[in-house]
């Protein structure tokens, strides 16, 4: 669906992207994290032709994407909503602008409602509305035509637990549809909820790509021990079972706090930022 190849933008002296490649099936979500300033809302903002690159290639679906708009949803990373309109209009708005009438008009806004859990607010304005319940409506208005490519922008950033729950609900549901999905975060757990395949990018391109298990097999998690008298055993260890066996089999004191951390997406990126700079 999506075919991104050595993408290039530039900002006068800044990179922003050098050569920046990542492909997404039909059906897939990509969760692609990075720190600030890797390039991923650059490359949002590229797929979804509100900047153009200053070299490579990008189709959606075999589409440049100037050809593209109607098949691409984007819920861009800062809020842009009209203060003054109620989200039932919002929704109707961007629906006739997707080509969107009538019943099917009806049928979609009735449906993102339930999904994304706006009846309580649906004939408010959005200026009078929380941050997350701005968050579920800004995802409302890129889902309404059910795009071929959704482009998420940190979708959940200072969400609630309720607007968390409804966007991650809703994403799968359109996975499982056939959409193809880019996922921006922050919130690394949130991919792994997903079942995201992970893309990181660095420095204006992706440096690895993979699923949580592969990206993360063979590094290292900890294991920690917490004795009665307060002192405190660490070790880095790639088997963290094994070695807390041995750790307990040699205590010579009672051990009153056992902890386990198997290695997560964080540890995935502190190393991938590591080899990167070396």
């Amino acid at each position: 669906m999506l075919q991104a190849i050595d993408l290039v933008k530039r900002y006068g002296p800044v990179l922003a992207l050098d050569g920046f490649s990542l492909s997404v099936a039909a059906g897939e979500i990509v969760g692609l994290v990075g720190h600030n300033g890797a390039g991923k809302t650059t490359f949002v903002e590229i797929v979804s032709y509100l900047i153009r690159q200053d070299g490579g290639h990008v189709t959606v679906d075999g589409r440049p994407p100037s050809a593209s708009r109607g098949r691409v949803g984007v819920a861009p990373q800062h809020i842009a909503l009209y203060p003054s309109v109620t989200v039932r209009e919002h929704l109707n708005l961007f629906g006739k602008l997707a080509g969107l009438r009538r019943a099917a008009l009806d049928s979609a806004v009735e449906e993102l409602t339930v999904a994304l859990r706006l009846g309580a607010f649906i004939d408010r304005r959005t200026a009078g509305l929380s941050g997350g319940q701005q968050r579920r409506v800004q995802a409302a208005t890129a889902l309404i035509n059910r795009p071929g490519l959704l482009l998420l922008d940190e979708p959940t950033a200072g969400a609630d637990l309720e607007t968390r729950e409804a966007m991650l609900d809703v994403v799968k549901q359109r996975a499982g549809d056939g959409a193809a999905i880019v996922y921006t975060t922050h919130y690394l757990p949130e991919l792994v909820e997903l079942q995201a395949t992970i893309a990181v990018a660095r420095n204006g391109k992706i440096i690895a790509r993979g699923t949580y298990d592969e990206l993360v097999d063979g590094l290292p998690g900890e294991v920690r021990l917490i004795h009665d008298n307060e002192e405190e055993v660490r070790v880095s260890t790639t088997q963290p079972a094994a070695t807390l066996i041995d750790l307990l089999g040699r205590a010579e004191r009672p051990i009153s706090t056992i902890e386990v951390h198997n290695p997560s997406l964080d540890d995935l990126y502190r190393s991938l930022a590591v080899s990167d700079a070396s």
